[in-house]
């Protein structure tokens, strides 16, 4: 089956086929491999990237940033004292706009809706960067370390730790159901994921050959993980709910214990980063010889060029 997205964005994982999936990490590796070897096509020669950032951002405003530029783009950053977006003037009309002039636009901030919106007004390819909701760039770069680390994704077993309901949570859950990849979200019950997108990718994983499990029990999880993954216990935003998540979270903190009780030797740790070492990882998980992150956050570059330059040539 030929895979075509010219002109698709990329909001969220639900949109895309197991297929369209497996096509963009397949051009993701070839891209890391020119790289590697130095050479540049100068794909988006002549084109110009609108880059709409609300929250801060290290890992997806470089990704996005370098790899435009590598292939003879031209990035332009526009943050929220840049543009009236939502302020003076509505999303819709900004899309209007920014479509007139931009060839893609890229958004990191608050709310999908918003995402949603510059997609269906502007009339180009939208890049989700973040939202509250998804994340569905850092699902991809997530999924080339894995094959990286174990030669494939079918199969494996994938355990997220901590705060279950957040973006990268939801949207590592969907992209396992829809890869084949167990996962289990294991985490205090007050923060487990919402019952419906867990209803909605259990009967993707169905399809798929995998399963997902929604758990607070900690050894029954990591039995048999080849991936342990978690994040911030407090999201950009939540930064007042910092003590109260700390207590409710310490005893799912990923250490060396925890690491253990997976086992098996060859299990690694991701993490989407910015991490607070001593918090929800420990030093010497996150800085010892199982953890990938700086694997997983080079691999955001090339993810994100292969999201464009399926969606721009």
């Amino acid at each position: 089956m030929k895979i075509r997205l010219t002109d698709r964005s990329f909001l969220k994982l639900l949109d895309f086929s197991p297929e369209e999936i497996r096509y963009l990490l397949d051009l993701a590796h070839c891209l890391k491999e020119e790289k590697r070897q130095g050479k540049t096509k100068n794909r988006f020669k002549g084109k110009s990237l609108a880059m709409i950032f609300e929250k801060r951002s290290t890992r997806t405003r470089c990704a996005f940033e370098t790899a435009f530029a590598e292939e003879g783009g031209h990035p332009v950053f526009l943050s929220t004292d840049d543009i009236q977006l939502g302020a003076k003037e509505s999303v819709e009309d900004t899309a209007r706009v920014l479509g007139r002039m931009f060839d893609a636009i890229q958004f990191r901030g608050f709310r999908q809706d918003h995402v949603e919106l510059l997609a269906s007004a502007s009339g180009v390819p939208v890049y989700n960067g973040l939202t509250d909701e998804f994340h569905p760039t850092q699902i991809l770069a997530d999924f080339m370390t894995m094959e990286e680390v174990f030669g494939r994704l079918k199969g494996l077993k994938v355990v997220f730790v901590g705060d279950t309901r957040n973006n990268v949570a939801k949207s590592m859950m969907i992209g396992c159901s829809k890869m084949g990849v167990d996962f289990t979200a294991l985490g205090p019950q007050e923060l487990a994921p919402d019952s419906e997108i867990v209803e909605l990718c259990r009967k993707e994983a169905e399809k798929n050959g995998c399963r997902i499990c929604v758990t607070d029990n900690i050894d029954e999880a990591l039995n048999g993980a080849d991936v342990v993954y978690t994040d911030v216990w407090a999201s950009m935003g939540e930064e007042s709910e910092s003590a109260a998540r700390e207590k409710l979270l310490s005893p799912f903190q990923v250490n060396d214990e925890l690491m253990e009780k997976t086992g098996k030797t060859e299990s690694i740790f991701l993490h989407c980063l910015p991490a607070v070492k001593g918090k929800e990882v420990t030093e010497s998980v996150i800085e010892g010889p199982r953890s990938y992150v700086w694997d997983e956050a080079e691999n955001r570059k090339h993810t994100i060029k292969a999201v464009m330059v399926a969606t721009l040539t």
